[in-house]
Parts: C-alpha cells; structure tokens; sequence
C-alpha cells in the first residue's frame, strides 16, 4: 500500500518530523514522499525512500519566502492528483505557512479547503482525532459570530461524514454525541433556541437514516462522557468547541484528517514551528499518529469495499 506525505514548507519543521516518523514506522507501508528532494535528503531521508519530485528551491530554516510556500502547494497537489489517480491510497500532510503561501497570491485558507477544492468536493470537514478523543466541526476557519449562525442541513450532513469516518476508523455503528451551542444546551429556550431550531431537527434526519446520532448534548459533558466510552465521535458546532478539548487531551498525537473528500487525507495538527525549524529538537508524535492512522483507514476501506 503506497502512501504519499509532503513535505510541508520547506522551511518549517516538516522535513524533519517526516524523516524522524519515517525512521520509526519502517515498512508498515510503501511510503513516497512528495516534494523537493534536495530539501528532503539535506533533511536525512534515506536513499530506500523515493520522492516524487515537484520542484522548490534551497529554504533558509525559520525565515518565511514565497519560494517555500510555492514549493508546498505544489507537493499537496500532486499528492492529492496522485490518490485522484489511484497511484497512492492516502496522502499524509506535514504543515504549510498560510503566510507564506499568501506571499504567492494563491488564494488559501487551510489545507482541507484547498485540497477539497482539487478533488471538486462541494463540502469538506474537519476530523481531529487523538487517542480518546475523535471530534467533527460543523464550521472551522470562520469568525465565531458567523459560526453562530447555524443551518440544519449542514448539521445533518456534518454527522453523516462523522458516521461515515467512524466506520472507516474501525466502528461499525459509531456512536456520535451532537454538541448543543449554548450553555446547558439552551435550557428549554432559557439561553437561546438554537438547538431546538436547528441542531435537534439535524440529529433527527441522522436519526431517520440509521445513524446512532444523540443530542444536543451541552458541550460541557459531551466530551466527558466521549473520553469515558459513551460515545465514539463528537460533533462540535464550532472550531474552538471541538480543538480546546481534542488539543488538551492529546496535543502531541493529535491529527487532523479531511472528510467529505474522494480521498483519505490525514496531516499532522501542528504548524511550521519556525522557531525550533533546523535545530533537530522537533518531535515526531503527531506526524507518526498521522501516518499510522492514513494506513489503517486505507486498509479499513479496502475492507469496506469488498463487502460491498
């Protein structure tokens, strides 16, 4: 099973966690890393391990370039072309500078935007999962005032993707909690009507479908009861109601993967880290959960599909 993973900005950490998972995981896959190879064999990548080459140039550790921020859109997209074109079964993503890319004129909000625009995805979510903790966002990169304004139709499709992913990350019927907005799920209407308006009537189309769906369940206990084993994903209304949970509980094997998409997409859910880039002391943790868990949804959907 071939694996694609790019190197993110050049100039980041990316290279170097890629390096250091890679030394760990061995062949639990055919990896191919996609990006620059002289940045990437500077960075310690073995001979054994190909690259498809994309271009780039020499990246300065730390310093911000439109060079670097080109050279890493330019790795995601042929990585994303090539599990389009069944020449990989995943695609693993180190991080990108969205400051660096912005110096290039590309327009760029984050990579599950990008990426879902390649594969001509309507819609795309965002899946955090660590080791007790796997959580879905209704809306991510938005303002939270705008978050606020909530739609059913999206709720509804937003725990259809979460079902969709519990089932590749090993559930057969995943069990999903559906976050309520408001403190104490609005109190019958006392702190706002949200959840009765629109996320209740979401959980009931899930409902309708067969999807084990419950809610709204106020977010202060949603989580808790998640991390206890009541339920094997959460969905979150919001960005920051789903990352403070997941980054606490598992900030250092925590990954980010792409729903909605034609393809498995998994990234680390760490940044460029500019002021620790080329001094060695990056830890790999997160790169290698990612790669661990593009593998085994990659397997799982191999399994899914011959059930048919």
């Amino acid at each position: 099973m071939r694996i694609a993973v790019t190197m993110g900005d050049p100039a980041g950490i990316g290279p170097e966690v890629i390096v250091k998972a890679l030394a760990q995981l061995g062949g639990a896959a055919e990896w191919i890393v996609v990006g620059h190879e002289p940045v990437m064999r500077a960075a310690g990548l073995p001979a054994a391990i190909p690259v498809r080459e994309t271009g780039g140039a020499a990246a300065v550790p730390g310093v911000l370039s439109a060079e670097a921020g080109r050279a890493a859109l330019a790795a995601v997209r042929e990585a994303t072309g090539m599990c389009l074109r069944g020449e990989a079964a995943a695609m693993v993503t180190a991080p990108v500078n969205k400051e660096a890319i912005a110096s290039t004129g590309e327009p760029f909000t984050g990579h599950t935007e990008y990426i879902a625009a390649l594969c001509g995805a309507k819609e795309s979510w965002m899946l955090l999962s660590g080791g007790r903790l796997r959580v879905v966002h209704v809306s991510t990169h938005i303002s939270l005032r705008r978050a606020c304004d909530l739609d059913t139709g999206r709720i509804a499709r937003t725990i259809q993707a979460a079902h969709d992913a519990g089932l590749l990350l090993g559930f057969e019927r995943p069990r999903i909690a559906v976050c309520a907005l408001n403190p104490h799920a609005g109190e019958h209407g006392l702190f706002g009507d949200e959840e009765e308006r629109f996320i209740a009537p979401a959980i009931r189309i899930a409902s309708d479908a067969g999807i084990a769906a419950a809610g709204p369940v106020p977010a202060d206990t949603a989580f808790v009861k998640a991390v206890r084993g009541a339920y094997d994903l959460v969905v979150a209304m919001y960005h920051d109601q789903g990352h403070i949970p997941a980054k606490l509980l598992g900030f250092d094997e925590s990954v980010n993967v792409s729903l909605g998409l034609p393809i498995i997409r998994t990234s680390v859910d760490h940044g460029t880290a500019f002021d620790i880039a080329g001094k060695g002391v990056a830890g790999p943790g997160s790169m290698i959960a990612a790669l661990r868990l593009a593998v085994r949804m990659a397997r799982r959907r191999e399994e899914l599909l011959q059930r048919g």
